[in-house]
């Protein structure tokens, strides 16, 4: 049965997807939209954007009081949890907090869901880097491939996962889990490899760096899909997923990180080269990575159409527009 959605909770909303989320929703609906930024964040730009179709409260998901005053004021239909600390290498350096922060953050979510007496529909952000170290045999992942994670941020995604498969079974809240393999576009940070290349172009094309590229490790074959793709998703699955199941989101193919660095730098102004930097590898690289979306196409019809081409490009565009003079 479709969901409608009159009242959207988006945590993390100064994050990167949860501005393209607002945006969609707000394209496809009437609701309005609330959302939750840590103190510092920048909200005014996606405020400004949607106007009065959106309202923003300052709090932080680690203050449990704080959280129940906020769902209780809002009172939403729907809860979109995207907010987490998701930065692979921040993970490493301080897995704690990004245990905690991810973890506990979701725990004091839901808690407040359940003061509330009320059952919004909530979806839970898991993540592809749950599944970890996969086997060539495990390819294309689908929703039962086990967990293998090699990091802290994928164990505290698996985590998450786990409550609020565990929040459905003991309390019957009505959880969908999503399970988003690596999504890009205009607006993403630049310690993300894509936006890192798409910043690093536009910075030489102006001047502002010499016309050298810092890479990674350039071989390891990652899943890309569109963020506007992504949120769509996102969406389908509030108003048409089942409670209690898990659905993998992805582009179904697999790209090299070289292939995805040729196409931003065939997009470039001017002639490049590309330089290795040993910090920007990680300790454990999965080889490859492709998901199966099989299950939720079937049930929502969903599956990523815009060309990565076209991300990318929309990608570079967005740097150039910030990094320009004024």
């Amino acid at each position: 049965m479709t969901q409608s959605i009159n009242r959207a909770f988006i945590t993390g909303i100064a994050g990167f997807v949860a501005k393209h989320l607002a945006r969609y929703i707000a394209s496809v609906s009437d609701a309005t939209i609330y959302g939750i930024s840590r103190q510092g964040e920048v909200t005014a730009d996606i405020e400004a954007e949607l106007g009065d179709r959106i309202h923003v409260f300052g709090g932080n998901l680690m203050n449990a009081g704080q959280v129940r005053e906020i769902i209780g004021e809002t009172r939403p239909d729907s809860i979109f949890h995207l907010a987490a600390q998701a930065f692979v290498p921040t993970a490493f350096a301080d897995p704690t907090d990004t245990l905690v922060n991810n973890i506990i953050g979701q725990v004091n979510l839901s808690e407040a869901v359940l003061a509330t007496g009320e059952r919004p529909t909530i979806m839970v952000v898991s993540s592809n880097e749950v599944y970890g170290m996969v086997e060539p045999g495990d390819l294309p992942l689908k929703e039962t491939a086990p967990f293998k994670p090699t990091n802290p941020y994928a164990v505290s995604k698996v985590g998450q996962d786990m409550l609020g498969y565990q929040y459905f079974v003991s309390h019957k809240l009505p959880i969908v889990r999503v399970r988003p393999f690596n999504h890009i576009g205009p607006g993403q940070s630049d310690r993300f490899v894509s936006s890192s290349f798409a910043r690093q172009i536009a910075e030489a094309e102006l001047g502002l760096r010499p016309p050298v590229l810092q890479v990674g490790n350039l071989e390891a074959r990652r899943d890309y899909t569109d963020v506007r793709d992504i949120v769509r998703g996102y969406y389908l699955a509030v108003t048409l997923g089942q409670p209690g199941d898990v659905y993998n989101l992805g582009s179904e193919c697999a790209v090299s990180i070289r292939e995805l660095l040729d196409m931003l730098m065939g997009l470039s102004r001017i002639p490049l080269r590309v330089e290795a930097d040993p910090s920007r590898m990680r300790p454990v690289d999965v080889p490859i990575v492709v998901a199966d979306c099989s299950k939720f196409r079937a049930l929502t019809g969903w599956k990523a159409e815009i060309p990565l081409e076209t991300t990318l490009q929309d990608l570079l565009a967005f740097w150039r527009a910030v990094l320009k003079p004024q």
